[in-house]
């Protein structure tokens, strides 16, 4: 018999449990089941007094590095009183475990479970403190890194475009699309704005509601470096998707952006390259699913790729933009 190696393993929630119970000395009550599998591997671990999440890192996704510096932002925040999912300590105060799965190392992480529900449709006072809550993240991390990815033209464009050629045909049009937009981009053009840490994806499916004011944060796996309005033009292209009604839109993004500009004011120009940036953000993330096809996007074809670029180009149509940035220049 062969033994075949594994790209990616579920682990048993039972055995996960127990293996965190004992690491973190919590109570034999509490009983572990999977949430999610994607990128990484989510497990909720509950009784019917508390409720924890635990992260199970996919294999050579992310160093342990990197977890730790993801890790001290969280502590960062909380600190700060910013509402997010925090790391725990176990018993012998660590925030990291490690084991050995079938396809090798595995980084495990417990934490706080977010209270409240995921809102797809936001009121508007919601959305406001939304803004002032990513304002008051951002003007803390204003002007500082942590040892994460930078995100700019390279990483953003052209490590996405080079991933998604091992699929696809420069030939075809949307490839065509992505190339005439990253060689149009230019890191230089940006230097001006506020740079320090973002989240990188903060939507509705990040942030629990409690109540209008009450939200927390969560899922900071892509948090880097970079400029930090990539953040706000990631939450108003998510909600230029959610809301088909445009002119709701256009009051529920102004609220949303009233409530940042309450903590950091965003210039003339950063407004303007929201739409550029939101673009931006959309091929970044089909980069993500080429990188991770081979156990997490069987939709990843050519049917997607026209599909996943018709909302690129009408995201740049609605704000009167063409697929290149010539007329931000």
């Amino acid at each position: 018999m062969i033994d075949f190696p594994v790209i990616t393993s579920t682990l048993s929630a039972k055995e996960l449990g127990e293996f965190v119970i004992e690491q973190y000395s919590l109570s034999k009550q509490l009983q572990c089941n999977l949430f999610r599998s994607g990128i990484n591997h989510t497990y909720f671990l509950t009784n019917k007094e508390i409720k924890y999440v635990i992260r199970v890192y996919s294999h050579k996704w992310r160093s342990k590095r990197e977890i730790n510096a993801e890790l001290k932002l969280l502590k960062l925040l909380k600190t700060n009183e910013i509402a997010i999912s925090y790391p725990l300590k176990d018993r012998i105060v660590q925030f990291i475990q490690e084991i050995n799965a079938p396809e090798g190392i595995r980084y495990i992480v417990l934490f706080s479970f977010a209270e409240g529900e995921k809102l797809r449709h936001m009121n508007h006072k919601t959305l406001t403190y939304i803004g002032s809550l990513m304002g008051r993240f951002h003007k803390l991390t204003m002007n500082t890194t942590i040892e994460r990815k930078t995100y700019n033209k390279q990483s953003l464009l052209e490590q996405p475009y080079q991933k998604l050629l091992h699929f696809f045909s420069n030939k075809l049009p949307e490839m065509e699309f992505i190339k005439n937009f990253k060689e149009s981009f230019n890191d230089s053009d940006y230097t001006h704005l506020n740079s320090g840490i973002m989240h990188m994806d903060l939507w509705y499916d990040n942030m629990s509601v409690a109540n209008e004011k009450e939200i927390t944060l969560f899922d900071f796996d892509f948090c880097g470096n970079g400029t930090q309005l990539l953040d706000v033009a990631y939450f108003c292209k998510q909600l230029f998707f959610i809301e088909t009604d445009k002119s709701e839109y256009e009051i529920k993004v102004k609220r949303f952006l009233d409530g940042y500009q309450n903590i950091k004011t965003l210039s003339k120009s950063e407004l303007d390259l929201i739409p550029v940036f939101g673009a931006s953000i959309f091929i970044f993330y089909l980069g993500v699913q080429a990188q991770r096809f081979d156990w997490s996007n069987i939709f990843l074809t050519e049917n997607y790729l026209k599909m996943y670029i018709g909302r690129i180009k009408s995201w740049l149509s609605y704000h009167n933009l063409s697929e290149t940035l010539s007329v931000y220049k």
